[in-house]
């Protein structure tokens, strides 16, 4: 089994994101939707719910992003003390 570092996508109030992805980032969301649902046994998620927990996660244990928000007084700190829910793989 895959250890993912996202785990299940919450179903959430839907939210609109308007941007451009290279073609090989859009397949690469589409499959990692596929085994994610493998993985948790819930539907296949629309891959663009995927980028909100993805960059939430990437913040999250970001650990230089981490050290900055530190050493700036917390100044820019979004969720990044707050890891997002699923298996670490850190």
């Amino acid at each position: 089994m895959a250890k993912l570092k996202l785990g299940p996508i919450a179903n959430d109030k839907p939210v609109k994101v308007a941007l451009s992805l290279p073609g090989a980032l859009h397949r690469d969301l589409v499959a990692y939707a596929e085994v994610l649902a493998r993985e948790t046994g819930q539907p296949v998620p629309d891959p663009a719910k995927l980028i909100v927990p993805m960059l939430e996660r990437f913040i999250a244990t970001d650990r230089e992003f981490a050290k900055a928000c530190r050493a700036a007084g917390g100044a820019a700190s979004i969720s990044a003390s707050q890891p997002a829910p699923g298996p670490s793989s850190v």
